[in-house]
C-alpha cells in the first residue's frame, strides 16, 4: 500500500509517499480501506516533533479517517464492508489503516465519508470545551478565536446549536463571512480591529465564555474582554506562541481559566466524555451539524495539505482523498 512517511522531524515538505507493507489487524482492531483522512493542526506538530507527545520516527501521520472495513481482529464487533470513521494517534494518511474498534463508529447512511472523516476530533474538542468545561447555556455570549479554523468553526457551529450567541474572531473578511453564514451574530477581524474593546462593545460587556484554540497575541485581549466571572478555555496554540497571562486579571475580574486536551479528556472525565459523545453523535446523525470542508487534496499532495493547515489558510477542515 501507499502511505505518507515521516522519517525525520521537520516541515511537511520532508514527508515522503512510499510503498509499505499492508498492516494486519490485531485483537480489537479493524483494517480499514481509507477513503478520506482529515488533517488537524496537531499533525503538523507531530511531524515537527513539537507536540505534547513525541512519536518515534519513522511513522505515518494522520489521526482521523473514514472508510470501509476490510477485516476485523478478534473481538472487534464490525464486519467487512461496513463504513466507519474514527480517530487514531497516527496512521491515517495511507491507503490502509488500523483503527481500534473502540474508537470506530458506523457512518450513518445519509452521511458522506468526507464529512465523517472531518467530524470527530475538532467537534469533540469543541463540544467538550463548551458543554463540560465552560458549561455554556442558551443565551450566553461565547467568543471564539480562530473561528474559521477546524476547532474554531466547530465551536461556532456547536455554540449556535446550543442556543448561545456567538462572536467569531478571525483574521480576514473571507473567514468572518463564513462564520456569519454558520450563525455567528457578531464578528471581529482581530488583525484590523482592537479585540478587547470590540468584544465589550458587541456583546454589551457580557461575554461569559472565550474559546481559544489559537493562543499568541490574541489571548490576553480576549481575556480582558471577558465579563466579570467569565470562563476562558485554552485549547491550543496555532499562532505558534504560548501566551503568558497576567494573573492579576484573573484576580481582579474573578474569572476562571480552564484547559482541555482531547487526548486525556476521556480518561480524566469519563462520565462527561461518554455523555458528550452520545449527544454529539446524535446531532451529527440527525443533520444538526455538518463540518465545513474548505479544501481537499489527493494523498500524493499530503505535504501540501499539511502546509496549508500550518499556515492557517484553512476554512473549516482540510481533507485528503485516498483513491
Amino acid at each position: 500500500m501507499r502511505a505518507v512517511i515521516c522519517r525525520a522531524y521537520g516541515p511537511p515538505e520532508g514527508l515522503q509517499i512510499v510503498d509499505v507493507t499492508d498492516p494486519v489487524p490485531g485483537p480489537g482492531q479493524l483494517l480499514v480501506r481509507v477513503s478520506v483522512a482529515a488533517v488537524n493542526f496537531p499533525d503538523v506538530l507531530l511531524i515537527a516533533g513539537k507536540y505534547q507527545i513525541r512519536i518515534p520516527v519513522p511513522f505515518t501521520p494522520g489521526s482521523e479517517l473514514a472508510g470501509e472495513v476490510l477485516a476485523a481482529g478478534d473481538g472487534a464487533p464490525f464486519s467487512p464492508g461496513q463504513r466507519v470513521y474514527g480517530a487514531t494517534a497516527i496512521g491515517a494518511f495511507a491507503e490502509l489503516a488500523l483503527l481500534d474498534a473502540a474508537s470506530a463508529t458506523l457512518v450513518p447512511d445519509e452521511v458522506d465519508l468526507a464529512s465523517a472523516a472531518a467530524f470527530g476530533v475538532t467537534y469533540r474538542t469543541a463540544y467538550h470545551a463548551l458543554r463540560s468545561i465552560a458549561q455554556v447555556s442558551a443565551g450566553d455570549w461565547v467568543v471564539v478565536l480562530g473561528a474559521a479554523g477546524g476547532v474554531g468553526l466547530a465551536a461556532v457551529d456547536l455554540a449556535v446549536a446550543m442556543g448561545a450567541r456567538v462572536l467569531a474572531a478571525a483574521s480576514n473578511p473571507e473567514k468572518l463571512e463564513l462564520c456569519a453564514q454558520r450563525g455567528a451574530l457578531a464578528v471581529v477581524d482581530y488583525n484590523r480591529e482592537e479585540l478587547k474593546s470590540r468584544i465589550r462593545e458587541l456583546t454589551g460587556d457580557s461575554t461569559r465564555v472565550v474559546i481559544d484554540p489559537v493562543g499568541g497575541q490574541y489571548s490576553e485581549p480576549a481575556l480582558r474582554g471577558l465579563a466579570r466571572g467569565g470562563t476562558f478555555v485554552t485549547l491550543g496554540y496555532a499562532a505558534g506562541t504560548i501566551p503568558a497571562i497576567p494573573l492579576n486579571l484573573v484576580l481582579l475580574k474573578g474569572i476562571t481559566v480552564r484547559g482541555m486536551e482531547i487526548r486525556t479528556f476521556m480518561t480524566d472525565r469519563p462520565a462527561e466524555a461518554t455523555r458528550d459523545l452520545a449527544e454529539l453523535s446524535q446531532m451529527f446523525a440527525d443533520g444538526t451539524i455538518r463540518p465545513h470542508i474548505g479544501a481537499r487534496f489527493p494523498l500524493a499532495d499530503a505535504p501540501a495539505a499539511l502546509r496549508y493547515v500550518a499556515e492557517r489558510k484553512v476554512l473549516g477542515k482540510v481533507v485528503i482523498d485516498v483513491p
